[in-house]
């Protein structure tokens, strides 16, 4: 706060010379009047501003998700205790104290201008009020109000009554009275008093300038040389004021400004790039200040040395013992953790340290095992990280291994690759990348409190279908006990790339570098522009009209398809390049001669007229279309294919594989009669759902007749 209320001051004070040495002198005074109003309230906003392309360090592009908390039930939202009270610093102490200063001093300024009201002669009239002091000289307005002494009003007072309706109808009060309020908030920034003073001044002058208008000049001079009283108030227009006099009268005979000098204004412009980049800067090197206060980077978090562990325990202990109210991250180049303080009675404990810490742990991201040396509780009971564990939860099929960690860790990949089917939907969208994953093997053996985060929703989805379908384990021990055992894995989701070469469709070898960039073509900023469409309105829309026409003009039913009856939907899955061609095509369809049929159509797309762009920059843009191919009248149905089912009772998983006679049938729909559960077979043809000895599981696919089998052995 110190350092913002600085900045305004030293930004109120630049305005301030620009306007002292390049404006005040001219004539412009509704464009100074604007000026003065408008760069101070910019000098309040200024600080908070700051513009992207001035930072001194360009962030990397991501994706951002909400935060999950991923250690247990117990971490909550934190709250202030009802039994507890704040003691005010004592900046703010001062800074109360000298408000209520200002406010008390503004206070009596009002109440003078009341006793003034209530003492005087009130008239009334259509544009103003007039207040007729006795025994005085003074000329003032305020609102719409004038005051006037009775000496004044027994002269010539016509020119002041004018004088000070320019005030009235320009609303000049009101200008003063924001100063005032600005007063009041910063009644340490001797810049406002500046700023009110150099506003009133330009208030007499644009009240001048329009009462003197004519041959009256010189007899509005006379006028001014006079001795008239004014009251000491700050936010009142007095008709004299004798440090404003002679300025005045000089500004009356002063030849109007030529219009060309208005483009001094145009000063400001550099004056404000420059404010822009400086805060800038600031906030980015504020925010890198503030990041390494709050958190703590090491080699590898699963490794931490018995030094580094030490600096953790003790950077907490001291967080801790400040309150409730604090959050530390401990990081590495693959993952991080955050701690909060916590008042529900979580905690962590370090290893060989009796004291614990009143802390949660969120587990962010990477494959982070929760520390090597922590143990924590939360509202469900001891929770102790896999790697801390005594002994670990026993998976199905690791009863007699040696090495139970490692058979459980390696059973966990198994499932996930058994099980892994990449979704219908992401696949056509071109959604890839990893899900990062924690889950909790509980007291009983059973798979809880899951948490994820991933790019997309539908790998979400998928990464939760895969650990739900995880079996049943003998849970874990720490030091005797039935503990809660958090487990995090990352589940990756890559799309493969194939290649067109004459019409084939070969698979792609090469893996693409991490640092070429791949936007699905609905979020890309500017689209692939296809031939023809270079000056279309939409070019999105374009883009798509022009692909179906082209599908639709190279169309061929191929004849062996016709002849054996098939037919279905072709997902196709392509990349339009950096350089506008087309590459990395996949495809899955019912048959190899609809797959091969796409994958020419899609061989025969023209070079894009120019790539898609992100930021301005070329990048990979995928783009998914389906291909289409139906027969028309009654086609007789083929028959499915199963060489392979198992079932498994112990976890209750039933497996199958699905083909055609000779080739897998990926997409079948593979469900339970009487169940709400369903499967998709994946690329190989497999499916596995969950079931009971003796259930109905019945398969679908479009073109072949239903398949029932019954769980057995």
């Amino acid at each position: 706060m110190i350092q913002y209320i600085l900045e305004c001051i030293a930004f109120q004070l630049v305005f301030l010379v620009i306007y002292d040495f390049f404006l005040k002198r001219e004539t412009f005074f509704q464009w100074n009047r604007a000026y003065l109003i408008g760069t101070y309230l910019l000098s309040l906003f200024l600080p908070w501003v700051k513009i992207e392309a001035f930072k001194t360090t360009v962030p990397e592009r991501f994706v951002a998700y909400p935060e999950y908390l991923w250690n247990a039930d117990g971490a909550v939202a934190v709250a202030a205790s009802g039994g507890t009270g704040e003691v005010w610093s004592w900046e703010t102490v001062v800074f109360l104290g000298g408000a209520v200063a200002a406010t008390l001093l503004f206070g009596y300024k009002m109440w003078q201008l009341y006793q003034l009201r209530s003492n005087g002669e009130v008239r009334y009239f259509n544009e103003f009020t007039r207040i007729v002091i006795a025994d005085s000289r003074m000329a003032f307005s305020f609102l719409k109000s004038i005051f006037l002494g009775d000496k004044v009003v027994a002269g010539d007072h016509e020119n002041i009554i004018r004088h000070e309706l320019v005030h009235i109808r320009q609303r000049h009060t009101w200008d003063l009275l924001f100063f005032e309020m600005m007063r009041i908030v910063g009644w340490f920034n001797p810049l406002v008093c500046v700023y009110q003073n150099r506003v009133s001044e330009l208030h007499e002058f644009i009240a001048d300038a329009e009462v003197a208008k004519g041959d009256k000049g010189v007899h509005y001079e006379y006028l001014l040389s006079q001795v008239f009283q004014a009251q000491n108030i700050s936010f009142i227009n007095p008709f004299f004021k004798s440090s404003l006099i002679k300025k005045r009268i000089v500004m009356l005979q002063k030849s109007k400004s030529k219009g060309i000098w208005k483009l001094k204004y145009l000063a400001l412009a550099p004056i404000l790039l420059g404010i822009l980049f400086y805060t800038s800067c600031v906030r980015e090197e504020s925010l890198a200040q503030e990041d390494t206060q709050s958190q703590m980077k090491v080699d590898n978090i699963n490794t931490m040395t018995d030094a580094q562990t030490q600096e953790l325990y003790t950077i907490l202990k001291k967080l801790s013992e400040g309150g409730d109210h604090w959050e530390f991250l401990l990081k590495d180049d693959s993952g991080s953790i955050r701690y909060r303080g916590s008042s529900t009675g979580s905690y962590i404990k370090f290893d060989g340290i009796n004291e614990v810490i009143e802390a949660t742990m969120v587990i962010e991201s990477g494959d982070v095992a929760a520390g090597t040396k922590l143990t924590g509780k939360d509202s469900n009971g001891e929770v102790v990280p896999f790697s801390v564990v005594d002994e670990v939860p026993i998976f199905p099929g690791c009863e007699n291994e040696a090495d139970p960690r490692a058979c459980f860790q390696a059973m966990v990949q198994k499932h996930i690759g058994k099980n892994f089917r990449y979704p219908e939907e992401a696949l056509e969208k071109g959604i890839q990348g990893r899900v990062s994953i924690m889950f909790t093997i509980q007291k009983d053996g059973s798979i809880g409190n899951l948490r994820m985060r991933g790019p997309d929703a539908l790998l979400e989805k998928e990464a939760a279908r895969i650990i739900g379908t995880l079996p049943r384990m003998k849970p874990g021990r720490f030091k005797g006990e039935l503990v809660n055992i958090p487990f995090s894995i990352p589940i990756t989701f890559k799309l493969l790339g194939y290649n067109i070469q004459q019409g084939t469709v070969a698979p792609q070898n090469k893996i693409v570098p991490d640092g070429d960039e791949d936007v699905p073509f609905a979020v890309v900023e500017e689209v692939p522009i296809f031939p023809g469409c270079e000056n279309a309105a939409d070019p999105r829309a374009c883009f798509q009209t022009n692909m179906q026409k082209h599908i639709s003009e190279n169309f061929r039913y191929p004849e062996e398809a016709q002849e054996k009856g098939i037919q279905g939907r072709v997902s196709v899955l392509f990349i339009i390049q950096e350089d506008g061609s087309i590459g990395s095509v996949r495809m899955r369809g019912p048959d190899k001669t609809l797959e091969d049929e796409a994958a020419r159509i899609i061989g025969m797309l023209p070079k894009m007229t120019a790539p898609g762009k992100q930021g301005g920059k070329a990048v990979q843009v995928p783009f998914s279309i389906p291909i289409t191919f139906k027969l028309q009248g009654d086609v007789s149905l083929r028959s499915m294919k199963v060489p392979s089912s198992s079932y498994d009772e112990n976890s209750g998983l039933f497996h199958v594989k699905i083909t055609d006679g000779t080739k897998a049938l990926p997409g079948a729909n593979v469900y339970v009669l009487g169940k709400n559960i369903k499967e998709v077979t994946d690329f190989d043809g497999n499916a596995t759902v969950r079931a009971d000895r003796n259930d109905l599981v019945a398969v679908q696919y479009k073109g072949f007749s239903d398949v029932r089998l019954k769980v057995a052995d």
